[in-house]
């Protein structure tokens, strides 16, 4: 008998993603391709990384056509936008719109649309175990978002309001750009993890720059080009980095607390897999959860249980 299936489909300027849920929302699968980026350059433009989704899509249908050909998908759902705002828009998420609204047509399903922030959001409280009944904070903290998130709860999906987060860079790019400034394979973060765990020496002062929920991040970058320039230490320079983040992190969470003292914090996104940045978290609050690694970076899992939450009417 074929198991009925939900289709969940990614498509951002990192990966290329594609995830099945079962009828209760588990993850069944979880495909993911990273886009190409060439040695020595900061990600990819949006045309080529349409182009890369486009090659990408080929893969991964051969995946599922071959391998899982007993699956009945009753419904598919995609990240359309990168969140939940006006006017938010990205080329490359047209690609997975397209693709889903193909599949709809073809089968004759219904296809959702889903904020590739919403996903996050998703995968995140999916794989932390985390129970949400009620209203909750969110950060989403990646290559292209640094946000805090107000997410509450109706009877199908969930609504975002942004309530902070960094009003400059964001702390994937302050990642990325130093990473490959040091030699380091964009996307920087996991490589970067592992050259801050060899560090064994004192980290310089730093003075984070936080206002209520709100923060500046730019200067972390042009402390740690000094740093890396005065030092060529690539293992200092690269603690320095989280060490900061986390120091933000730490100083905007405990802002938060004052304000939604009972509300549950869940941390999302790639910049948020990293162990530094959640053993300090860990160390500082409760009631903060984090999403496992494979679901932190960009997937579609979180997509794929959205799409059978609005399919089924559920929240």
């Amino acid at each position: 008998m074929r198991k009925k299936v939900f289709l969940g489909i990614d498509t951002s300027n990192y990966t290329t993603s594609c995830a099945v849920a079962d009828l209760n929302g588990q993850i069944i699968e979880n495909y993911k391709i990273l886009l190409p980026v060439k040695h020595g350059e900061n990600g990819l433009r949006q045309s080529d990384a349409v182009f890369a989704h486009i090659k990408n899509f080929e893969i991964i249908a051969s995946n599922i056509r071959e391998k899982h050909a007993d699956y009945d998908i009753i419904a598919v759902g995609c990240s359309a936008y990168p969140r939940d705002c006006e006017n938010s828009y990205m080329p490359c998420f047209l690609v997975g719109k397209a693709f889903s609204q193909m599949l709809g047509a073809i089968y004759n399903i219904d296809t959702y649309y889903f904020s590739h922030q919403m996903g996050h959001v998703q995968a995140a409280i999916y794989s932390s175990g985390v129970c949400v009944n009620d209203d909750f904070i969110a950060f989403h903290v990646s290559g292209g978002t640094t946000e805090i998130l107000h997410v509450s709860l109706n009877e199908e999906i969930y609504t975002i309001e942004q309530i902070g987060g960094s009003i400059d860079l964001h702390a994937g790019q302050a990642i990325d750009r130093m990473g490959v400034k040091m030699g380091m394979k964009f996307p920087c973060g996991r490589e970067m993890e592992a050259r801050a765990l060899e560090n064994k020496k004192m980290l310089p002062s730093s003075k984070i720059c936080v206002n209520g929920l709100d923060c500046n991040i730019s200067g972390l970058e042009n402390i740690a080009n000094k740093l890396f320039e005065e030092t060529k230490d690539i293992p200092l320079v690269s603690d320095f980095i989280f060490d900061f983040l986390s120091k933000t992190l730490i100083k905007l969470t405990a802002n938060l607390r004052k304000k939604y003292k009972d509300k549950k914090i869940v941390f999302a996104g790639g910049v948020m897999s990293n162990s530094i940045i959640q053993n300090r978290l860990n160390e500082n609050f409760e009631d903060v959860y984090f999403a496992k690694p494979e679901f932190s970076t960009d997937n579609a899992s979180g997509i794929a249980i959205l799409t059978m939450k609005r399919h089924f009417g559920r929240r």
